[in-house]
């Protein structure tokens, strides 16, 4: 198979995105606000469930993404701009906007280019390694299609044979996908279990329980830090970090992956500044960034039960920074929760332990589908590996 090389330019045009006025940014609505956000470090959409910024003003309609739509990342906030010029596909009509800071890719040649593999293209290390290598700005990197149309790629000549590489790689991530899916649900079902017991009160014998001040007798309202201790994440400099398989964990997820830990599990995480309020669940040994706060010790309360507490309090409304965004941990400590019975609180963690139980196989699976995709990717799109 014959490969050539060309510039991005000859094959596609990038379209920037729409200014959307913030005074009609919501929390919740029908169009879902894309941002630079929504892109994994390895390509594809990133959906951030009830963390999503939605839109209810007018809008031209042409920002109104379809199936299909693919956009590349054009403002990477963190200096070393792991998600610039990273690609995303649309997964449906009508529901996402196009926002500024994301380029919508359009192909001008048919002929010499397939959209399947152009989109693995896009979220190759070669391509990713130019694009930052003409960024601009030196704490938040940005890219412009211009500089992304002069990029240098090597393609097959048949486009036929692009649309069986770009096949081949999307089988992976539909797999993937549907098991992110699946993670997704049994979270949900946890959480709506939470919310009935803790929440809405609707826990077995409520009818039968007596209850003064919204209180149910058996239980406590007590301040958070008398359940659990939080505590603020250790520096690692990123000169200081040594391969290894412990995850770091930073205020948005994992960052990488260092040779030793400094948190036990399991162990919830939450964003401390910058991003505030994603609080994560952790089996494994893990290195908390000082981006982030981890639960030092839990007093009264299991790490499944501190998980939902935790997002039930909405830890994003305790904004104690000005110009960065910090989780002012004093107060979150101070908050009132609700505590249950012992016998409660059991009953919901044999019920979590097996839902959770799930999930570590599922994202075992889907990490090993991950890694023989990119062990895959760079041979396939280099020619090295014949289809």
């Amino acid at each position: 198979m014959k490969w050539v090389s060309l510039k991005l330019g000859e094959v596609i045009d990038i379209k920037h995105g729409y200014a959307f006025k913030s005074e009609f940014f919501t929390d919740s609505g029908l169009y879902i606000l894309l941002s630079p956000g929504n892109c994994h470090e390895e390509g594809g959409l990133k959906l951030k469930g009830d963390k999503e910024k939605f839109y209810s003003g007018e809008f031209p309609p042409e920002y109104l993404m379809s199936e299909g739509d693919m956009l590349v990342v054009m403002t990477d906030l963190i200096n070393t701009a792991p998600i610039l010029g990273g690609a995303f596909m649309i997964p449906e009509n009508n529901r996402f906007l196009h926002n500024q800071r994301l380029g919508l890719v359009q192909i001008t040649d048919v002929m010499r280019i397939d959209k399947g593999f152009l989109y693995y293209l896009l979220n190759s290390h070669n391509y990713r390694a130019q694009v930052r290598g003409s960024a601009s700005g030196a704490t938040v990197r940005h890219t412009a299609p211009t500089r992304i149309k002069e990029c240098v790629v090597r393609v097959p000549r048949d486009v036929s044979y692009q649309k069986k590489v770009g096949s081949i790689l999307s089988f992976y991530d539909a797999i993937i996908e549907n098991n992110r899916r699946r993670i997704a649900l049994l979270e949900e079902s946890a959480r709506l279990l939470y919310r009935e017991w803790f929440v809405h009160l609707r826990f077995p014998g409520h009818e039968h329980t007596h209850i003064i001040d919204g209180v149910p007798k058996g239980w406590e309202r007590v301040a958070l830090e008398s359940t659990l201790v939080l505590q603020r994440g250790f520096d690692l400099p990123t000169q200081s970090r040594e391969e290894g398989t412990v995850p770091i964990y930073g205020s948005t997820g994992i960052l990488g992956y260092h040779n030793k830990a400094k948190a036990c599990a399991p162990g919830i995480v939450t964003g401390r500044s910058g991003t505030l309020g994603e609080v994560q669940y952790v089996d494994e040994d893990y290195w908390p960034l000082n981006t982030t706060l981890w639960i030092k010790e839990f007093k009264r309360v299991s790490p499944f039960f501190a998980l939902f507490l935790l997002r039930e309090l909405d830890l994003k409304q305790f904004n104690g920074g000005s110009s960065v965004p910090t989780l002012d941990r004093k107060t979150v400590h101070r908050q009132n929760v609700l505590i249950p019975s012992p016998v409660l609180g059991r009953a919901f963690d044999e019920f979590a332990l097996p839902i959770f139980a799930q999930i570590k196989n599922i994202t075992s699976q889907s990490e090993k589908l991950r890694t023989a995709r990119d062990l895959l990717l760079p041979r396939l799109l280099s020619g090295e590996l014949a289809v």
